[in-house]
């Protein structure tokens, strides 16, 4: 079973500082998880305002709302992507939406307790998919043995910015001839051997390439640039909306976004620089390291 300590809320106190959450008002996390941040966000809402949590993974979905329940908290739990939340949150009659939250790192139970191969730490099956019914979408075992080799290079190169994207991919391509590639410790043997060792450098070999997988099955980047627009347009005037990104790709859409709402007058930009995780933070959370948090309100 998870437990409250597998997942650290990432920027929690930046969180809470940006959003000013005041009793009565109502916030969406779109990436509930373990409910770190929604449960923080509550406190501060209580008795009468209200958090609604969004998730993929409806085992994470299912948890949060038995913690809820046992806490007495008002957090509206949703099976569902952050992509369609603006339905979501016409589905349960919420009119006023003062701050929305996406905290798009995956989470330390996708590492830790899924199963499902998120990561090259353990040796599990090849799937990568947030949802728990592997039976639905393409998974990570399907594109590394039956995707071309070029399109391979071109996930590697497109989603993880990996230099050697092409000398792995055709290093997969051989492996998978003599035998299928099932598990994280294959796939992560086989990368380590189509990139040279003089440039595996202090991360695993592996890194981005399991990172690009990751993020093609789950369509991590075609979400968020569908999602931005029908947020922006959720909150409303003087809502805020915080997202804290992991890797360039990310921070990328999100920063040209906020750019382009702020020059066409919809939004403006708090952060004119991401704010990052403090020392301390990052020595009693490692994996908020690369957290960058961008922040913008509507007019």
């Amino acid at each position: 079973m998870m437990n409250d300590t597998i997942h650290i809320p990432v920027l929690l106190h930046e969180i809470i500082d940006i959003f000013q959450p005041l009793p009565g008002q109502c916030f969406v996390d779109g990436t509930a998880n373990g409910g770190g941040h929604a449960f923080a966000l509550w406190e501060k809402v209580k008795p009468n305002g209200t958090i609604l949590a969004i998730d993929k993974d409806c085992d994470l979905i299912r948890r949060l709302a038995e913690k809820a329940k046992e806490r007495d908290a008002r957090i509206v739990c949703s099976c569902g992507s952050y992509a369609d939340a603006e339905r979501i949150i016409a589905d349960h009659g919420i009119k006023h939406v003062s701050g929305i939250l996406l905290d798009l790192g995956y989470s330390s139970y996708h590492i830790e307790g899924s199963g499902r191969g998120f990561s090259f730490q353990k040796d599990e099956p090849l799937i990568m998919r947030y949802e728990p019914n592997a039976t639905e979408g393409v998974t990570a075992r399907d594109v590394v043995n039956e995707f071309p080799e070029q399109d391979l290079a071109d996930i590697f190169y497109r989603y993880g910015e990996e230099r050697f994207s092409r000398r792995i991919a055709r290093e997969i391509c051989t492996a998978r001839k003599r035998t299928a590639i099932e598990t994280t410790q294959q796939l992560a043997d086989i990368v380590s051997r189509g990139k040279p060792r003089r440039f595996w450098g202090r991360i695993h070999p592996a890194t981005k390439v399991f990172q690009a997988l990751r993020i093609y099955v789950n369509e991590e980047l075609a979400d968020l640039e569908r999602a931005l627009p029908a947020l922006c347009a959720a909150l409303e005037s003087n809502g805020k909306i915080a997202i804290i990104t992991f890797h360039s790709l990310e921070d990328r859409i999100v920063k040209h976004f906020f750019k382009q709402q702020e020059k066409d007058g919809i939004m403006k930009i708090i952060t004119k620089k991401p704010i990052v995780p403090t020392d301390t933070e990052m020595r009693d959370n490692p994996r908020a390291r690369s957290a960058k948090l961008r922040v913008a309100i509507k007019a």
